[in-house]
């Protein structure tokens, strides 16, 4: 044990000997694998997600990131518990008390998700630069790509490399991720403090959408639902049923984005790393509740309140728009135009795809979408997925007039984007070389780790290459559709090792404990579970769909195979033995 590690464990017993403000003080001093979490779960996909749900269904349903993440900590949490109270590398204690096909599968899911999921991260970096805080300097070419790329990856590297040494080098690793974050959370706090100046938030209507409403998985919501009520009953069972199940995609992506396999990953390993063990429990709790849970409400919140403001039901000034007029001419103008119009195509029941009309026949059907009423066009648009930059474009008149608006929302919104886009590449970086290590039985913080970060960041710097058409598709199809899978198989291993008296010994929670633990990390699963199965009977129904479910099958074979062929190992309990009394959130679990 290094010098610093027995001090930090010297601190936390003696605080907690001195009473709660003395521990919440020594925690926070010592806080980082909770802000790790948060640098990664504050990604693009929690972006385009909170995005997309302010879009759909104004502030109505915060409850669902809210509880997302709460269920999610559950988890984590218990993850903390079984990796400090054994002390043991929860890769290794799977594959030898419950499954190594479950262990194998969790570090390979996790592998390539750090490696995929990279690319995109590279792509919002860029796209922050490049549209909003210095589009003159790119031309969109591959080359200015490969430039942005190299700089973020030589960058993420010498913030790994401060993470590998000890002292204040690790510190200033630390330091560094709790800026960026705290730059992301700080960047979208201030774009919705300039609209409540402007008396464009309601308050009320804010607060009341952290109340949870199961009734608004099945029906629509906010503006929405009055725009349907409005309509003639055939068109309200249309638009009924495609706004619902854009609700129920983006409820389940919200709720997926909040906590990632790989994320599981990366806890446990990063504790270790820095010499935590049973004195650290309540410790790592304590950090996940203040370094991950409050950045990400604020910050997807945050997201959510600007684009319900500017965006839900076609956004303040939209029956003025080009895309509200009865003139097609004047729609095809509107920006948005490409997106809404084969969504309004639906409507018509056509036996030829949109996108394949032509001729007069496609001057008919443009001319049926000028047509429809504007509460139909409010819909559609509310139905289309937009991306950070349109936000940013819309707020501009909130921030001032002419070009100062725009370069103020530009600049505002593009450090929040790049914020999160490059401490996502370092943290999956940083996952990658705990991957490595295990998959390669080698010491943490070896050489092997380093080549598993850089194997994860070139990955992520030849997207120009790699992300997009048809490799973008398969690449997506079968990182998120392998992840999807493992992720609620990672949560139910977690959830026998805690039960599971050869791996946890005496630290096995018992009684009432047991019981609290049990029913958490129940209705955790259980939630993540339905989530799955929602999403993999989606992607089944769509391009890729058979390969999609023979993945599911072969795993859940070689899995079941897996249990059968297992012989258990000899009973021998591997304890931390420490002589300092347990900390205030041990007594209580």
């Amino acid at each position: 044990m290094s010098d610093q590690v027995a001090k930090n464990r010297e601190m936390i017993v003696k605080a907690q000997q001195e009473g709660l403000g003395s521990t919440l003080l020594a925690y926070t001093k010592l806080s980082g694998p909770g802000w790790l979490q948060s640098a990664i779960t504050l990604g693009g996909g929690s972006l385009a997600s909170a995005l997309f749900l302010g879009i759909l269904t104004g502030t109505n349903l915060l409850w669902v990131q809210l509880f997302a993440i709460i269920m999610g900590v559950i988890m984590l949490s218990a993850i903390s518990h079984v990796t400090l109270s054994t002390g043991k590398k929860p890769f290794q204690a799977i594959n030898q008390d419950i499954n190594p096909v479950l262990g194998w599968g969790w570090l390979i899911a996790t592998c390539l998700a750090n490696m995929i999921w990279c690319m995109p991260q590279f792509s919002l970096s860029y796209d922050a630069l490049s549209k909003n805080l210095a589009p003159t300097m790119f031309d969109g070419s591959d080359n200015g790509k490969y430039i942005v790329s190299v700089v973020l990856l030589t960058a993420a590297v010498f913030v790994l490399y401060l993470n590998n040494k000890q002292g204040r080098a690790a510190k200033a690793f630390d330091i560094i991720l709790k800026v960026m974050v705290a730059i992301v959370v700080l960047s979208f706090f201030a774009a919705v403090m300039v609209m409540a100046i402007e008396g464009k938030v309601e308050w009320g209507a804010v607060f009341g959408g952290f109340i949870p409403d199961l009734s608004q998985l099945s029906k629509p919501v906010g503006e929405l639902a009055i725009l349907i009520d409005g309509l003639e009953k055939p068109l309200q069972e249309f638009w009924t049923q495609r706004v619902v199940e854009a609700q129920q995609n983006v409820i389940i992506s919200a709720a997926a984005t909040a906590v990632g396999i790989n994320m599981t990953f990366l806890l446990p390993y990063s504790m270790l790393a820095r010499g935590w063990d049973k004195p650290f429990r309540g410790m790592a709790k304590f950090d996940l509740s203040t370094g991950m849970v409050i950045p990400y409400l604020l910050v997807t919140t945050c997201v959510v309140i600007a684009s319900a403001t500017m965006f839900h039901a076609g956004g303040e000034g939209f029956d003025n728009s080009k895309l509200a007029s009865f003139d097609i001419e004047v729609m095809k103008v509107s920006p948005s135009y490409e997106k809404v119009a084969p969504i309004l195509s639906e409507r018509l029941e056509l036996k030829t795809p949109f996108n394949e009309l032509e001729g007069q026949q496609l001057e008919a059907v443009e001319l049926q979408i000028a047509s429809m009423s504007i509460a139909e066009k409010k819909l559609a648009s509310s139905v289309v997925k937009k991306n950070a930059f349109e936000l940013s474009s819309s707020l501009a008149p909130v921030f001032g007039e002419g070009e100062e608006g725009q370069s103020w929302a530009s600049l505002i919104f593009g450090i929040g984007v790049l914020g999160m886009g490059f401490s996502t590449i370092i943290i999956l970086m940083l996952i990658n070389g705990y991957a490595f290590c295990e998959m390669f039985n080698v010491e943490q913080g070896s050489r092997m780790h380093m080549i598993g970060c850089l194997v994860s960041g070139v990955c992520g710097a030849i997207w120009p290459f790699v992300w997009g058409g048809d490799a973008q598709f398969w690449l997506a199809i079968f990182v998120s559709s392998f992840g999807f899978i493992l992720l609620p198989i990672a949560y139910s291993t977690f959830f026998m090792m805690m039960n599971n008296k050869r791996i946890m010994g005496e630290e096995r929670p018992e009684g009432r404990s047991r019981v609290l633990w049990n029913v958490l990390m129940g209705i955790s699963c259980v939630c993540v579970f339905t989530a799955v199965i929602f999403t993999i009977l989606g992607k089944i129904q769509g391009k890729g769909g058979d390969y999609i479910l023979g993945l599911v099958v072969v795993f859940v074979i070689a899995v079941i195979i897996g249990f059968i062929k297992k012989k258990p190992a000899p009973l021998a309990v591997e304890t931390v033995a420490t002589s300092e009394p347990a900390d205030a959130a041990d007594t209580a679990s």
